[in-house]
């Protein structure tokens, strides 16, 4: 197993609860308690029939969420324009991520190729994740998406991420349904298929509510109850 750094992690949950827009401190808690949960990740996902066609085309998702106006050109509705919608309204992009993960000094180094090209998928489909979700990326948003997909991914540092996250949150906000709505997000993310095995290229073009029952994704109520700005999910369905 790879060895825990838990005092790396301690200082760089410092860092990111006194400014949360440190994007590279997430990377520094999620790798120093990582634990094997990429390796044993990387292996799961080698066993689906996603996961073999990926690692044997060496696929790389980045540059098709790059490619914005491809994306706009797919069905209303779909995930793929859906997907753009929430990224320029959040202002972000795909490779934002990638910026703040190359400022870690590690990297990927510890990791066989196999491996690498796992960790990089999961770190690109991250914003995916925001969205089949109806999550915004908001500070309470992200608290939310890190316990979904602690429970997807099992790595300890997601969890602690989530865990100080939603504690901060729910002491700024004075509202404790912040911990209830991350509880809910948990469960939910359990609940869920495995999400790294989904074929996410293929899925951009069919509709979100499609892809949505496809992968067991279920409205996150105390979310959007505390959120109601929450993306693409019915009014319907958030009141069931």
């Amino acid at each position: 197993m790879a060895r825990r750094r838990p005092l790396v992690a301690a200082r760089a949950l410092r860092k990111l609860i006194a400014d949360p827009q440190q994007t590279a401190e997430v990377f520094v808690i999620v790798r120093a308690l990582s634990g094997d949960s990429i390796q044993r990740g990387a292996a799961r996902f080698a066993t689906t029939e996603v996961g073999r066609r990926v690692l044997a085309e060496r696929r790389d998702i980045l540059p098709v969420l790059c490619d914005r106006d491809a994306l706009r050109q797919l069905p209303e509705n779909s995930l793929g324009r859906r997907y753009v919608a929430f990224a320029e309204a959040a202002g972000i992009t795909a490779d934002g991520l990638v910026a703040a993960s190359e400022e870690v000094a590690e990297d990927y180094a510890e990791l066989n190729e196999d491996e690498a090209l796992y960790a990089r998928r999961l770190r690109d489909i991250h914003d995916l994740w925001h969205v089949v979700t109806g999550i915004s990326t908001q500070t309470f948003g992200e608290v939310c998406v890190v316990a979904f997909s602690y429970a997807q991914t099992r790595n300890l540092g997601l969890a602690a991420i989530a865990l100080i996250g939603a504690l901060k949150t729910a002491k700024e906000t004075r509202e404790r349904g912040v911990l209830r709505a991350a509880w809910q997000a948990y469960r939910i993310g359990r609940r869920a298929k495995w999400l790294p095995e989904a074929d996410w290229e293929a899925l951009l073009a069919q509709p979100l509510d499609a892809v949505r029952a496809q992968l067991g994704i279920e409205p996150p109520t105390r979310y959007q109850a505390l959120a109601p700005d929450s993306h693409g999910w019915h009014r319907a369905a958030a009141a069931a």
